[in-house]
């Protein structure tokens, strides 16, 4: 049996997705309907085995600490766990976490109790399906002290990556952080036959490391202070003469870092093979079971949508969308190219009768949405437009936020009737 714990890092501030990033951390942001982020680095731990997560996190940790603590739980016999470990004064420092490596730096001391001879680090934002044990096996094969999982990219996408040069025996030789175009040519690696046909000859790291404990716990001893793996603690270990492997990746793996990628990759979950597989039976994605109704759909034609539970869908058409768990959408509405999150709540009958003119929690009658994300909760009236554009120029207002083409509802903000937001507002 593999003796690992894996840490989970629950991100900054991360304001580039805000303004989902408001009110919640970045791994609660909900995604595909029912799940939020963080349900796939601990599905992935539980179905690769690994049954004992500490999850970090700092900003925003209220949402993200009570889904975890009602989602995630293990009977007495299991011995698992999902810890939340939130940044905390002790007497070796006072700071928050200044950065990656300072997060797990200061997390260290709970790791003590529990026997353990490897320490999986993992980001809480990142779209992916990874069997962990494949990835302890080959670090242990390869007699490493530490490995990083790698994903070949090509040129263009080479500069906005950590790469590393990895020699024909997997072992990485060098590391750059975001190198320039001019660098590149010098930092090709070895990559199989398929990889090179694509023009993916750059093996970029995916922010996701396995340390034999003692050389972690040596590599921060001799880096006091350092507070990132990539810019950091992984140069050290290179350049120290440390063993570092790569582990390449063949799959689908997505960072999760702004408005624009987000959208994408919720998008292509209504693809009819999706990349990232959410029906699959030895990889499933957990979350938590919240027992809803089977949603209700009157008179709507639907064309690559995914719905969650519990909706009220009255809706003319509903194409290549995403929709949340409760999510109330009124007749003659048209929605395409859009996420819709649902909410957290119903609103009553006799709460929407009183509600006299004032449009009630969900989307109203003939609106059109397109290119848009509605966060939860949200209260659009009926006869509004909503359509995004690149077109567009980035925005904020009140209730709404432009970036990347995509508009953007907050959460909880209600939008008055007849509104009209984005292009031809």
């Amino acid at each position: 049996m593999i003796k690992m714990i894996s840490l989970i890092l629950g991100g900054g501030a991360g304001s580039r997705l805000y303004p989902l990033t408001s009110q919640r951390s970045k791994p609660a942001v909900p995604i595909g309907g029912k799940y939020r982020l963080i349900d796939i680095p601990i599905s992935n731990c539980l179905n690769s085995g690994v049954k004992r997560m500490f999850v970090l996190t700092q900003y925003n940790s209220a949402s993200l600490n009570q889904h975890i603590k009602n989602t995630f739980n293990f009977d007495l016999f299991s011995h698992g766990f999902v810890d939340i470990l939130a940044a905390e004064q002790t007497p070796n420092s006072d700071l928050w976490y200044q950065g990656t490596a300072d997060a797990v730096r200061q997390s260290m001391h709970h790791l003590a109790n529990h026997d353990h001879d490897y320490v999986l680090i993992l980001s809480g934002d990142q779209l992916y399906q990874m069997n962990f044990e494949l990835l302890a096996k080959s670090h242990i094969q390869m007699e490493a002290d530490l490995t990083i999982a790698t994903i070949p990219v090509i040129a263009k996408d080479a500069s906005g990556f950590g790469i590393m040069k990895v020699n024909e025996a997997g072992i990485i030789e060098r590391f750059v952080e975001k190198p320039s175009a001019d660098e590149l040519p010098d930092w090709q690696s070895a990559v199989e036959e398929k990889y090179t046909r694509e023009n993916r000859n750059y093996l970029a790291s995916m922010g996701i490391y396995i340390f034999k404990r003692d050389v972690l716990l040596k590599l921060f001893a001799d880096n006091p202070d350092a507070t990132d793996f990539g810019k950091e603690i992984i140069p050290h270990a290179i350049n120290s003469g440390y063993k570092v492997g790569s582990f390449a990746y063949d799959g689908y793996w997505t960072d999760i870092g702004t408005i624009g990628s987000f959208f994408e990759a919720n998008i292509a979950l209504t693809d009819s093979i999706p990349k990232f597989n959410l029906f699959d039976n030895a990889q499933q994605i957990y979350t938590r079971p919240r027992l809803l109704a089977p949603s209700k759909v009157f008179d709507t034609w639907f064309n690559q949508a995914i719905v969650a539970e519990g909706c009220i869908i009255h809706a003319k058409k509903i194409e290549r969308a995403v929709i949340g768990i409760r999510s109330r959408i009124g007749q003659g509405t048209e929605i395409s190219n859009a996420i819709v999150m649902g909410a957290d709540y119903y609103e009553t009958l006799d709460e929407m009768a009183h509600k006299g003119d004032q449009p009630i929690m969900g989307i109203g009658k003939n609106c059109f949405i397109r290119n848009a994300i509605l966060d939860k909760d949200c209260h659009i009236g009926d006869n509004v437009r909503i359509h995004g554009s690149i077109a567009l120029q980035e925005t904020e207002t009140d209730t709404y936020v432009i970036k990347d083409g995509i508009v953007v509802v907050k959460k909880g903000a209600v939008i008055p009737h007849n509104a009209k937001i984005g292009l031809n507002a």
